[in-house]
C-alpha cells in the first residue's frame, strides 16, 4: 500500500472556513494530521491609519456570529486610549454593557448547541449526512428546535435594543455607551407578552442541562474519552474572588491537574505571552512565554472557564458548576466533548445575570460616558463565548492607529484544535481497511466540540461541497467523494 492523504474541505458546521489534512503510511497508520486555516483577513493591517473612535464599529465586521464580542473588546482598549480603566465607566454603562454581553453569550452558545452540535448529540456519529442539520433536529425534536430558535432569538433581541440591529449593530463610545435602555424595553423582556420572557430562558436553560447531564449519563464512556487529552486552561476570573467573570477580571490559568501556571492584570497579557507561526496555517499559535511552545498552550471557551474559575455568583448556574465539578472530582476536566455540558451551564449563567440587569433600575440612567486623560495604547479583554478575546491598539498624537494586534478566541484553541484532530484521526481512520464518511465527520466532531470561528468572518449564502480527494504519493487522484 502507498502512502496516502485524505482532505476534509470545508469543515461543516462551524462557523468560516477550513480543512483538515491527515497523512497516511504504507500500512494505513496515522503519520499526522492538521487543521488548515485557509482565508487570510488582514484586520490587523488595514485597521491601521484610522481613527480610534472608529475600531468598535470597525473590528465587528470580522464576524457576523460574534461581532458583539469584538465591539466590546475594542470598546474596553478604546476607553483606555481616552484614559477610562473599566472600574471608572458609570454604573450605567457598565451594566449596558454587560447586559448586551451575556445577551451575546446566550444567543451565540443557543446557536452553537442547536443548530451546530445537537445533529451530532440527537442521531449519532454514524447518521447519514442529510439528517445533520437543524432541519432533522425539528423533525426529530420539535420543542428542543423551538426552544433553541427562541432562546437564541431573545438574545438576539436584547442586542438589538441596545445596538439598534441584532448584528454590527452599535452601543459602545469611548468611555461609556451612546444610549440607555427605556422602560418599554425593559418590559418587552420581563412581562412575556411578545416574546417568552427571562424568567423562561431561565426554566429553558435548566432544562437543556438536565438533558445534556442525561444523555451524558447514557453515553458516558463515549462523551469522556472522545478527543480527551490533557491541556492547559485559560479564562478570565473576579479579581477579588476567582469567579466566573465574562466581561472584565484577571486572566487565570491553570494545568491539566489544577497548578495555577498565570495569574495577571489582562493588560499585562504581552509580558506573558507569544505568537508562533506555522507554514500550513494562517491562525497562529499562542503560547505563554514562561512554559515555551510545547507546553505553554492553552485551551479556552466554556470548559477552560469551568477550570480556571472558583465558583459562579449566579445561583442556579453554581448549584451545575458544582454538579459538573463533582464529576471530576472538582479537578480540571479535559474532557472534549464536556465542553458542551459547560457550554449549557453559561447558558444558565447568563440568562441568570440578564434578569439580575433587566431588574436593575440603573440601565435606564442617563450618566452613559466618563472622560480621563488621553494615551497612546490601549488593551481590551473579554470573554467571547468562544474563549478569551484580546484587542490592543497603538495611536499617534492625532488619534490614528498606528499598530494593531488581535488574539481572537478561536486562535488560543488552535493547538488544542489540532491536538485533537490527530487524537481522532489517529483513534478512528488508522489502519482501517476502509475509511467512510461518518468516520471522517468525527474528525470534525472533534473541531466542532469547540465551537470555532475559523475566519472570524461572515460568509454569502450559497453551496459548500465537501470534497474528500484521496492521492497516492506520487500526488495521483485515486478516489474522490462530493457531497
Amino acid at each position: 500500500m502507498n502512502k496516502r492523504k485524505i482532505t476534509i474541505e470545508p469543515i461543516t458546521r462551524v462557523e468560516g472556513h477550513g480543512k483538515v489534512t491527515i497523512k497516511l503510511d504504507e500500512n494505513g497508520k496515522v503519520e499526522d494530521a492538521f487543521l488548515h486555516i485557509v482565508e487570510f483577513r488582514g484586520f490587523e493591517k488595514f485597521i491601521q491609519g484610522h481613527p480610534y473612535w472608529e475600531a468598535p464599529v470597525l473590528v465587528q465586521r470580522l464576524c457576523g456570529i460574534c461581532p458583539v464580542s469584538h465591539h466590546l473588546a475594542a470598546a474596553k482598549a478604546i476607553d483606555q486610549l481616552v484614559g477610562v480603566d473599566p472600574e471608572n465607566l458609570s454604573p450605567t454603562a457598565t451594566k449596558l454593557r454587560r447586559l448586551l454581553h451575556y445577551g451575546q453569550v446566550f444567543q451565540s452558545h443557543s446557536l452553537h448547541f442547536f443548530y451546530l452540535a445537537s445533529p451530532d448529540i440527537l442521531f449519532g456519529i454514524n447518521a447519514p449526512a442529510e439528517k445533520r442539520n437543524i432541519v432533522a433536529v425539528a423533525a426529530h425534536n420539535k420543542e428542543l428546535a423551538k426552544k433553541g430558535i427562541l432562546m437564541r432569538k431573545f438574545g438576539q433581541e436584547i442586542i438589538k435594543a441596545l445596538a439598534g440591529k441584532k448584528i454590527h449593530g452599535i452601543v459602545a463610545v469611548p468611555g461609556g455607551v451612546y444610549k440607555t435602555f427605556t422602560k418599554e424595553e425593559r418590559a418587552y423582556f420581563l412581562d412575556g407578552k411578545q416574546i417568552p420572557n427571562v424568567d423562561t430562558m431561565i426554566e429553558w436553560s435548566k432544562e437543556i442541562i438536565d438533558f445534556i447531564k442525561n444523555y451524558h449519563t447514557e453515553n458516558a464512556e463515549w462523551i469522556d474519552n472522545f478527543a480527551s487529552y490533557p491541556s492547559n486552561h485559560l479564562g478570565l476570573v473576579d479579581r477579588e474572588t476567582g469567579a466566573l467573570e465574562l466581561y472584565d477580571g484577571r486572566l487565570r490559568s491553570v494545568n491539566s491537574e489544577g497548578k495555577e501556571l498565570l495569574n495577571i492584570e489582562d493588560i499585562d497579557y504581552r509580558d506573558h505571552f507569544k505568537e508562533a507561526v506555522a507554514p500550513w496555517s494562517y491562525l497562529k499559535f499562542p503560547y505563554m512565554t514562561k512554559y515555551g511552545r510545547e507546553e505553554g498552550w492553552n485551551r479556552v471557551g466554556p470548559l477552560a472557564r469551568m477550570n480556571t474559575c472558583s465558583h459562579i455568583t449566579t445561583p442556579l448556574a453554581e448549584i451545575e458548576r458544582l454538579i459538573f465539578k463533582g464529576y471530576t472530582n472538582n479537578q480540571p476536566n479535559n474532557m472534549t466533548m464536556h465542553t458542551h455540558w459547560a457550554r449549557l451551564i453559561e447558558m444558565l449563567h447568563c440568562a441568570e445575570l440578564m434578569k439580575e440587569l433587566l431588574l436593575d433600575e440603573e440601565i435606564m440612567g442617563s450618566d452613559l460616558v466618563r472622560e480621563g486623560t488621553p494615551r497612546n495604547k490601549g488593551i481590551g479583554i473579554i470573554e467571547a463565548p468562544r474563549g478569551t478575546l484580546i484587542h490592543e491598539y497603538h495611536t499617534d498624537d492625532k488619534g490614528l492607529i498606528t499598530k494593531c494586534n488581535l488574539i481572537v478566541s478561536t486562535t488560543h484553541n488552535n493547538e488544542a484544535m489540532n491536538r485533537g484532530v490527530r487524537a481522532v484521526a489517529s483513534q478512528i481512520l488508522s489502519e482501517k481497511p476502509e475509511i467512510t464518511e461518518p468516520m471522517l465527520n468525527q474528525v470534525e466532531i472533534a473541531i466542532r466540540a469547540y465551537d470555532p470561528c475559523l475566519s472570524c468572518a461572515t460568509h454569502a449564502l450559497g453551496q459548500m461541497p465537501l470534497i474528500v480527494q484521496l492521492e497516492d504519493n506520487q500526488g495521483n487522484l485515486i478516489d474522490e467523494k462530493i457531497r
